[in-house]
């Protein structure tokens, strides 16, 4: 998903108050006021690059007057070592924003790699690797263009553009065929059910259900659902999916995979940033 600029504006400017607070001094105390210069931004570590945008809008809130250069496209796979921006200019402005600019370049960049595992893991299967809404608060516009740049689906971005009825969605409405009635009343959305049992699985079907999130079933038991479902409903598994066990979740025939591990658990991937 692409980020609107000023959506990168704010987190930007967030993000540096909340790292420079009243000014930098070391930096203030060490640089020339009028010293000019140029940095890369290099990756460490193998990975998927994302955040050149971000870092560019890090910068350019620092010091409109900085010059960014991408030096690799956004979605690139890179080897260890490889300078992936450049930043010309005042030099305190550059190295006052420099641990802003890397922090959201090495988060989505971790993101990207990480999903880019899984993608590869599955290819050849048919099955789609999902986000989830297990984002940082604020930063979920972002987190899921990371996802999307190593390859991976976006599942909703919020609780206003998808349905998805969950298990205690279900015990307020008394049964699936209750919630989905519901839900038929008051939205045109494609309803999502989430089901822990083939009997689940059988009711989201009598129900109309476009979609039924299959949660933390076995592989036998996503193949059964497989079956009960015939293609009349998008089927999503869910929980407890790891790299070791996806290929084997993937290959029972169900649509989608969601990985809340995507964006809870990525590690940051290795960059830093070199004056020349």
């Amino acid at each position: 998903m692409a980020v609107a600029l000023d959506m990168l504006e704010r987190v930007a400017f967030a993000a540096l108050a909340e790292d420079l607070g009243d000014g930098d001094v070391t930096t203030e105390a060490t640089v020339d006021v009028d010293a000019t210069g140029s940095a890369e931004l290099v990756v460490k570590e193998p990975g998927v690059v994302c955040g050149l945008a971000v870092a560019e809008a890090v910068f350019r809130a620092v010091d409109s007057e900085l010059r960014f250069e991408r030096l690799v496209e956004e979605g690139a796979s890179v080897a260890a070592g490889t300078a992936v921006a450049r930043v010309a200019g005042a030099e305190r402005a550059i190295l006052t924003g420099e641990r802003t600019a890397l922090n959201f370049l090495a988060r989505l960049s971790g993101i990207a790699t990480l999903t880019r595992r899984y993608v590869d893991a599955v290819e050849g299967t048919g099955a789609a690797i999902l986000d989830t809404r297990k984002t940082t608060p604020g930063l979920r516009a972002l987190e899921k263009h990371a996802v999307a740049t190593g390859g991976g689906r976006n599942h909703r971005f919020g609780l206003d553009d998808g349905v998805l009825v969950k298990d205690n969605h279900l015990r307020a409405a008394g049964s699936v065929a209750s919630a989905v009635e519901r839900l038929r009343a008051v939205t045109p959305l494609p309803i999502e059910v989430e089901c822990d049992t083939l009997e689940q699985v059988s009711e989201a079907l009598a129900a109309g259900a476009e979609a039924i999130l299959l949660d933390n079933m076995s592989p036998d038991q996503l193949r059964s659902a497989v079956a009960l479902a015939r293609g009349h409903a998008r089927l999503e598994a869910s929980g407890g999916v790891t790299l070791e066990n996806v290929r084997a979740v993937a290959e029972t025939g169900v649509d989608e995979i969601s990985v809340g591990a995507l964006t809870h658990s990525a590690r940051s991937l290795d960059v830093s940033l070199e004056l020349t």
